[in-house]
């Protein structure tokens, strides 16, 4: 790896296999996640409600963006829009590992605004999808050692996040996503999912909230948000459960909640969307 590349050892202990996260009730804008051993880490197409930013420390994978297919190495920095399908996965079992951080669009927001001539309360989405940019990669691991570091204080990760991610905005420039075009209908299919998620949902009544047929209602969806239906309900009620495990509340409770035939059903799926289970993700 280039030295420009070198993470932190104290970012990443290179001898768990398993998910690290990271959250602190005084910080609830941010949350990280590390592991150090990806070659079993396979997500299922999933979106998240927030920012999400990671950084490839070692090895190579896969990265599935929307529409396009990467292949990326150690020292790519990869960013999510909110509501953005994504994945990595591994390459032919081959090691790898990675940072994420997952930040609140509402906070990003805020930091935004010192860069915009207008100001705006509304998070601008990011253009970028991954970039190899050394400064954006050594600052992203660097703000990752310093959150789970437990002798540093809050006062100091908060100010080295708000240093980050102004920096990212100076490093991207003032490039924003093209937004994906309106289809009302079928945006109001999303809103019926968003609004009804822990009921039992059929396609008729998505179809009905909509005015479409089913069989466009699926393709248009599937355009527009690239998932079906079903998987956009899925994805909606996991990140629901992500809430509540963050809120304390049990396994058991949560798998009930939102609709999963059992708790083992909740874990298979959890963990597919995750790469975690409910337990490792609670801790």
């Amino acid at each position: 790896m280039p030295a420009s590349t070198q993470t932190n050892p104290a970012a990443i202990d290179p001898s768990c296999a398993t998910p690290r996260f990271w959250r602190d009730a005084q910080l609830p804008f941010i949350e990280a996640r590390s592991i150090a051993d990806g070659r079993k880490v396979c997500y299922a197409r999933h979106s998240h409600e927030i920012f999400s930013i990671g950084a490839i420390t070692s090895g190579c994978c896969n990265y599935l963006h929307e529409k396009t297919c990467h292949s990326i190495s150690a020292g790519t920095v990869v960013l999510m829009n909110p509501g953005d399908v994504h994945a990595c996965n591994p390459l032919d079992d081959q090691p790898w590992s990675y940072v994420m951080l997952y930040v609140d669009a509402q906070w990003l927001a805020g930091i935004e605004q010192g860069f915009a001539e207008e100001a705006s309360e509304v998070f601008q989405p990011v253009a970028a999808t991954h970039t190899q940019s050394a400064a954006l990669f050594n600052g992203l691991t660097g703000l990752y050692a310093q959150l789970v570091d437990p002798h540093r204080d809050v006062l100091a990760k908060h100010e080295a996040a708000v240093l980050f991610f102004s920096s990212m905005q100076q490093e991207l420039g003032r490039s924003v996503a093209l937004r994906k075009p309106a289809n009302v209908r079928v945006e109001r299919a999303a809103e019926y999912i968003d609004e009804h998620f822990l009921r039992t949902i059929r396609l008729q009544d998505i179809c009905a909230a909509a005015s479409l047929s089913e069989a466009y209602l699926i393709r248009a969806f599937e355009q527009r948000y690239h998932m079906t239906p079903h998987a956009y309900l899925i994805n909606r009620r996991i990140q629901h459960a992500q809430t509540q495990l963050r809120e304390g509340a049990l396994i058991a409770d949560i798998a009930q909640q939102t609709g999963f035939a059992d708790q083992a059903h909740f874990q298979r799926v959890f963990k597919k969307h995750l790469a975690a289970t409910p337990g490792q993700y609670k801790t």
